[in-house]
């Protein structure tokens, strides 16, 4: 399995790329990672040093590996934290270039615009992008509850409502939807859900709530979903094992009381997860 990765990367920490090449690596895939930006580290601290990468940049780097005539063998493009709207081109381009070599290949994006109580914390214009130029091109997009909201215009109050946001966004182009930190009238107060829609039919996956505030899952479980739709097809059993990951890295993680995930420590949960969640229809 083959994965061009444009995402972010940060020296310290576990973000964008470096939270998700290692696991995918673990699981045995060749990745082909492009960073958008070099963080000394993520910008939840508040501060960080080093700079956003231009578009031009990774257009030659795509061009490059184009150039190295492997692009035939890249089964998918796995995309996430921009640092510029204008990277969005170059992603855009990567997919298009990704598919006139294999029109198998597929596009899972992680389309990064904000989260609950902080509101939209990207650059201006990265928003409308995801909405109006990267979910119709994409087969796969994994937003959280408040980008659902967000890129749809729909509040998320029930499972239904859910489940209509995602037929929305599903109505612009990506076959499958991956909504993850839901939480609806019946998630309980100390559990966490994850929904995946795809083709008509739903899944849930229900998880407990950990005492953790980290960065960075996100980028592992968009990594995992699109590793385990690939391998096996069927986004039920992607769901299901890349959410039994997460959860088993965030808990060593919680143990551990570490403010970044312990994507080293923790990669056996990658490969054999120490408790699996099971998706059931809904």
């Amino acid at each position: 399995m083959n994965i061009l990765s444009i995402q972010s990367w940060v020296a310290y920490g576990h973000v964008g790329n470096a939270s998700a090449v290692f696991p995918l690596q673990r699981l045995g895939a060749e990745v082909w990672a492009v960073n958008t930006v070099q963080f000394s580290n993520h910008t939840g601290y508040g501060a960080w040093r080093g700079q956003v990468f231009g578009a031009e940049l990774i257009g030659d780097l795509v061009q490059g590996i184009e150039e190295r005539g492997a692009l035939p063998r890249c089964d998918a493009v796995l995309s996430g934290y921009m640092g510029d709207a204008s990277i969005g081109e170059a992603i855009l381009g990567a997919v298009e270039k990704v598919r006139a070599a294999n029109p198998a290949a597929i596009w899972c994006c992680d389309p990064v615009i904000g989260d609950v109580g902080r509101g939209v914390f990207v650059r201006p214009g990265i928003p409308e992008f995801m909405r109006d130029r990267a979910v119709p091109q994409a087969s796969i997009v994994t937003p959280n509850q408040f980008e659902l909201e967000w890129m749809t215009g729909r509040q998320v109050v029930s499972l239904d409502d859910a489940k209509a946001a995602v037929r929305t966004l599903q109505a612009r182009g990506p076959r499958t939807v991956l909504v993850t930190s839901l939480e609806v009238e019946d998630t309980p107060a100390d559990a966490v859900d994850l929904l995946a829609g795809e083709d008509g039919r739903f899944w849930r996956v229900r998880t407990p709530r950990l005492p953790i505030s980290v960065n960075g899952a996100g980028d592992a479980m968009a990594a995992l979903f699109l590793f385990h739709r690939l391998r096996w097809d069927d986004s039920r059993l992607a769901l299901s094992a890349a959410t039994s990951s997460v959860f088993g890295l965030l808990r060593r993680t919680a143990e551990e009381g570490s403010r970044e995930i312990l994507t080293v420590a923790a990669q056996e949960e990658f490969v054999t997860p120490s408790r699996v969640f099971m998706a059931q229809p809904c």
